[in-house]
């Protein structure tokens, strides 16, 4: 996989609204929170969704948080892939795990959407599964038929303390994958816990 390009595209999946901000379906938003934060960017509303841009080392990254809602965030993906003049192998999407113990992190460069409809909808709508995403356990202490309620209920006290030390992981990983390639960034990040 090529990524020698100079601009990315990074996009944190998350329903929009207040009664979403600490799900753990939003672990894609907030990680993007964090690294517009680390990088002194502020989000401004556009057209799908909430972008900024932070450059690093010669490359720019445009980070997206889609107004679409999870399950249709391959609209907001299209879209912006193509105002960029972007091909997906230079598209990096964050989102939520519920296979992954919780804090797990596991970055791949193609493969399926694992059950996650908003991946799902990314690549329908992009006709490809070649593009990266980062998985962000969430665990899956529910009961069967609990699965949606558990998604999108609140991250506990201990859950939220852990959120900053993934976020500066995940920035870590995305800022090697952009200037030394997928591979380091995936022994990076897939081997440490």
């Amino acid at each position: 996989m090529d990524v020698s390009g100079k601009n990315y595209l990074v996009v944190g999946l998350g329903n929009i609204g207040q009664e979403y901000a600490s799900t753990r379906h939003n672990m894609g938003f907030m990680v993007l929170d964090a690294f517009a934060e680390a990088s002194n960017a502020i989000f401004e509303p556009v057209r799908y969704g909430e972008v900024c841009v932070t450059s690093w080392k010669g490359r720019k990254l445009h980070l997206l948080k889609p107004s679409t809602y999870v399950n249709l965030s391959g609209n907001a993906v299209r879209y912006w892939l193509g105002k960029l003049n972007l091909p997906p192998e230079q598209l990096v999407v964050i989102c939520d795990d519920l296979n992954l113990p919780f804090g797990t992190i596991r970055m791949r460069t193609r493969g399926s959407d694992g059950g996650h409809n908003g991946l799902k909808h990314i690549q329908d709508t992009l006709g490809t599964t070649a593009y990266t995403r980062i998985r962000i356990g969430i665990g899956h202490s529910f009961q069967p038929g609990e699965q949606i309620d558990f998604v999108l209920g609140t991250l506990s006290e201990e859950e939220r303390a852990q959120v900053p030390e993934i976020s500066s992981r995940i920035i870590e990983g995305i800022r090697t994958y952009c200037t030394a390639g997928p591979d380091m960034a995936m022994t990076a990040l897939n081997n440490k816990k």
